[in-house]
């Protein structure tokens, strides 16, 4: 049916541009939310993992029969027992399920074990007999690069090469200034384990509740190890405790799957901390070389920059990484000349892959430490050298591409440096001292910096890869009201897309009642939650779905009222275009139903060239800028970050409480890497595979943040949205490693900064 009817978006006070209650925060906030490792079936069973001690090493031999003989033992699997595939991987299928004669890092799964009660296969898990020949592993990515050492995988150890090549190679400058930066291994520190239960069905298929960032991409991995057909492995998402990049990857899917199929029985698996830190990928540790050229007055002629990603044993998103990292690794600046190298490799430490910030993060430190080089050499200010370079919308990226939507990078900087600095230290409280109440220092040794940084992150997935969500939206009348249903496979991993979600609807539809469905595999893929993308791909999947609703509904509006003008829905009424109500919503449905599934792309992206770096590969940039105010206690080395503001560009916020909230959690992730996060390895073992080794920071640490939140719209994305989550992970990081330097005239040139780097002990 046609009609010559116009309808307009309607509104909400609970819609786009509100912050309301989320569905989900009551109840985790009284701990009765149920996570995945809270998933329970009366007749299940207990997976656990056997895991290489060793980071390189030929297995010669693995004897179960002790395994075999615990009492309560259901299952004892290695390799041998993979009914499909035996490898997966995100880019490459590169790894594993369980290792078949080679082992490439320390704790790569070699055998499983189920059994009626996780103590009992943990004992049984402990007699498995595994024989190793040992052999020296590769533990440096630049010797990797060059080809030192064995050979771990068939194509060598560089996983993937970028190169950059921008303006006129021969360039000269008045003013040279280099370094030589490192970026430790970062761990997503998500406090949720990796856990889930797998149940198979009785004609041979399996459904998998697991916490996830990527339900569809997970079905596709499971589906080929287990030699089984899509339609026999259904996934659904179990509530997820953060994820940050680390759930990209597989961790226990496989694994549930094939002791579930094996025995004919439930099986959960929950990781403790210490395997947590061996079963999920981490943030790659960086070497980065950078020489940046400038006239005298702090103009950028020419930049040079050479990066070394070590990617560890496998490929995951290795090869994403460094994309991001070379073409994002000049900074927001504006400059005539750019050759830039990036490196991902193989080594023996442990996988490294997605992790907020995604490769910007590396680079983002090293050409930011160059930036504050760059303004001593010329006499400058940190903030002016900036804002001389910035660019802004219209300016061209090293790759070609041309920034077409709102760069607010000077007014980011210019809004940070006008905001008033914390006050000098009155009187004594401990808990503002670097050491805090273990009453360190009364203020004796204990001087003060103040540090800029900005940064630039790409938001979506690049490269020309198919980008795309599926969003399925029902509305009609339950218990007497409009409601909506919404469907997505998006997985919700506590960054709030459920509530955006409703959001959305409450603004297309003009009703209240939302209900938002378990994420599964029994809709189209929902595309990955990360890259900032969910609010922009899967939002914009979810407007698209409520657009065709509306349209079928004020159509069918039309024809039951009789008119042909304008029609909007507002409040669950019927409206006219003068703002007469016309009808109840409930009155207009009478019974029927209107159901849209839609499949909604951004705009396209282009592959870089391979030679010159040359590509549209990014759908949108995002900004933000940090000022740091540390205070130093330079005798012991500690650190007290007293400040840290942030202006960030939103393009439109969505829920600005969410915004704040991504804002605050990015801004705290960068701090934990600027000055105590690192997984630290030898020989390409962890050495502090716990939370009390490996430093977070808590409520303590983080200080008090004055946020300027921009709006410039994108006209490119829905509403004028920009992803929010990552930057503000690239800026803090720098700003506060620039404000120790600031406060020690120490160069600093690694992060995290650590107290012997401070003290030189």
């Amino acid at each position: 049916m046609t009609s010559t009817h116009q309808d307009t978006v309607t509104g909400s006070v609970n819609g786009v541009g509100a912050s309301p209650q989320r569905p989900d925060g009551t109840i985790k906030v009284k701990g009765e939310f149920a996570y995945s490792s809270d998933l329970w079936h009366e007749d299940m069973i207990w997976g656990s993992t056997l895991r290489s001690p060793h980071p390189y090493a030929r297995i010669t031999g693995i004897d179960l029969t002790d395994a075999l003989k615990v009492p309560g033992v259901y299952a004892v699997l290695t390799h041998e027992d993979v009914p499909g595939v035996n490898r997966y991987g995100l880019e490459h299928a590169d790894q594993p399920v369980l290792a078949d004669h080679i082992v490439r890092y320390q704790g790569e799964p070699v055998a499983l074990v189920a059994a009626d009660h996780p103590e009992t296969a943990t004992r049984a898990m402990k007699r498995i007999k595994v024989t190793y020949e040992v052999i020296q592993p590769v533990t440096d990515s630049e010797k990797a690069v060059a080809g030192d050492g064995a050979k771990l995988h068939p194509g060598g150890n560089v996983v993937r090469h970028v190169k950059i090549r921008h303006g006129s190679q021969e360039m000269a400058a008045d003013v040279v200034v280099s370094g030589v930066y490192e970026v430790g291994m970062q761990d997503q520190a998500f406090l949720g384990p990796e856990s889930g239960m797998a149940v198979p069905d009785t004609e041979g298929g399996v459904d998998l509740y697991v916490a996830t960032q990527w339900l569809h991409v997970d079905q596709q991995q499971i589906v080929t190890a287990l030699g089984l057909p899509k339609e026999k492995v259904r996934l659904t998402l179990g509530g997820v405790g953060g994820a940050f990049g680390g759930r990209e990857d597989l961790s226990i899917q496989v694994h549930a799957c094939l002791l579930a199929l094996h025995t004919g029985k439930p099986v959960k698996m929950v990781y403790n901390r210490e395997e947590s830190f061996y079963g999920h990928v981490h943030r790659h540790p960086a070497k980065m070389y950078y020489e940046h050229g400038a006239d005298r007055d702090g103009k950028l002629r020419y930049v040079k920059a050479r990066l070394f990603l070590d990617g560890g044993a496998y490929a995951s998103s290795t090869g994403a990484v460094v994309a991001n990292a070379a073409t994002l690794g000049v900074g927001p600046y504006n400059v005539d000349s750019a050759s830039v190298d990036c490196w991902g490799t193989y080594t023996n430490n442990p996988p490294c892959g997605a992790m907020r910030g995604f490769g910007a993060v590396q680079a983002g430190f090293a050409y930011e430490s160059q930036m504050d080089k760059l303004a001593e050499a010329c006499g400058l200010d940190p903030v002016d050298v900036r804002i001389r370079n910035a660019m802004s919308e219209g300016s061209v990226m090293p790759t070609g591409q041309v920034v077409d939507s709102a760069a607010p990078v000077a007014e980011l900087l210019e809004r940070l440096r006008a905001k008033p600095l914390p006050a000098e230290r009155g009187e004594l409280d401990l808990r503002r001292m670097p050491g805090g109440v273990s009453n360190t220092t009364h203020g004796e040794g204990v001087v003060r910096g103040v540090g800029y940084a900005v940064g630039i992150k790409n938001v979506c997935f690049s490269e020309g890869f198919d980008d795309y969500s599926t969003a399925r939206v029902r509305l009609q009348v339950v218990g007497g009201e409009p409601a909506a249903t919404v469907h997505t496979a998006a997985c919700e991993v506590g960054q709030g897309l459920v509530t955006i979600m409703q959001q959305i609807v409450r603004t297309e539809l003009g009703i209240e009642q939302v209900t938002i469905l378990p994420m599964d595999t029994s809709i189209g893929n929902g595309g990955s939650t990360s890259a900032s993308r969910q609010t922009y791909v899967t939002g914009g999947a979810v407007q698209a779905a409520c657009v065709a609703v509306r349209q079928g509904l004020l159509s069918h509006a039309a024809a039951r009222l009789g008119t042909s003008g304008q029609l909007s829905v507002t409040g669950g009424k019927v409206v006219a275009g003068d703002g007469g109500v016309l009808a109840d919503l409930v009155d207009v449905l009478d019974g029927e139903q209107f159901d849209e599934t839609v499949e909604w792309r951004h705009r396209p992206t282009t592959a870089l060239d391979p030679e010159t770096g040359q590509g549209f590969a990014h759908v949108q940039y995002g900004f933000a800028a940090h000022r740091a105010v540390v205070d130093v206690d330079v005798e012991l080395g500690l650190v007290k970050v007293v400040a840290l503001d942030c202006a960030q560009d939103v393009g439109k916020a969505l829920n600005p409480q969410a915004v704040l909230g991504q804002i605050q959690g990015g801004s705290a992730q960068g701090l934990g890497l600027a000055v105590m996060e690192e997984i630290q390895t030898v020989d390409g073992k962890i050495r502090n595979p716990s939370f009390t080794d490996y430093l977070i920071p808590t409520v303590l640490d983080m200080p008090p943040m004055s946020i300027d939140v921009l709006e410039r719209a994108d006209p490119h994305a829905p509403y004028g949205l920009r992803g929010v989550g990552e930057p503000p992970t690239i800026s803090s990081t720098p700003a506060i490693v620039a404000a120790i330097r600031a406060a020690t005239g120490l160069a600093l040139p690694r992060c995290p900064v650590r107290p012997e780097h401070l003290t030189g002990t």
